[in-house]
């Protein structure tokens, strides 16, 4: 059970109307858990939903960017992230074997240099903070300057948000359930 409410709408009142306005724009509907949860701060919903926005609109290859998330999703174990992000790994060109091989990469046959290159980043990221020479100079065979910055910044990001999830123990929703 979570430790704060899921605020509906209605709950929210009037004075959210238009933050609730922006959730149902741009993020799927029914809501989000999350979404509901942070809805109890709405000053940081609203960040959150901006600052999410800006990493969705990088220059970093979306597919990239969503190997990176899977994979802090496997390393933290985050039930919650990796479900949610299989969709937005399909849609960004993720095939359904490499989603499945996520936790294996460094060994699986679905995944080139490139990938194994980023998921390795994520992965020291999320699990060391720091990131050895070594991996950043993998990665820079690949990525511009502003497409590391962009590649760090998103591996940190989730990591927070599965902090945010573990925090408040946000429930998985039933149609994400296998």
């Amino acid at each position: 059970m979570a430790r704060v409410e899921y605020l509906s709408r209605a709950e929210a009142g009037p004075d959210r109307t238009s933050l609730y306005d922006r959730l149902e724009r741009e993020r799927k509907v029914p809501t989000a858990n999350i979404f509901l949860a942070l809805a109890n701060a709405p000053e940081i919903l609203d960040g959150f939903l901006t600052y999410a926005n800006a990493l969705r609109t990088a220059d970093l290859d979306p597919r990239l960017r969503e190997l990176a998330i899977l994979t802090v999703g496997h390393c933290t174990s985050c039930e919650y992230e990796i479900a949610h992000h299989h969709s937005h790994a399909m849609k960004a060109g993720v095939t359904e074997e490499q989603y499945v091989a996520v936790p294996e990469f460094g060994t699986s046959p679905h995944f080139g240099e490139v990938e194994r290159a980023v998921m390795a980043f994520a992965k020291a990221s999320t699990l060391n903070v720091d990131v050895s020479d070594e991996v950043w100079s993998k990665c820079c065979q690949f990525l511009s300057d502003r497409q590391m910055v962009e590649l760090a910044v998103t591996v940190a990001w989730y990591a927070s948000g599965v902090r945010i999830l573990g925090a408040l123990k946000i429930e998985l929703e039933d149609k994400y359930r296998k």
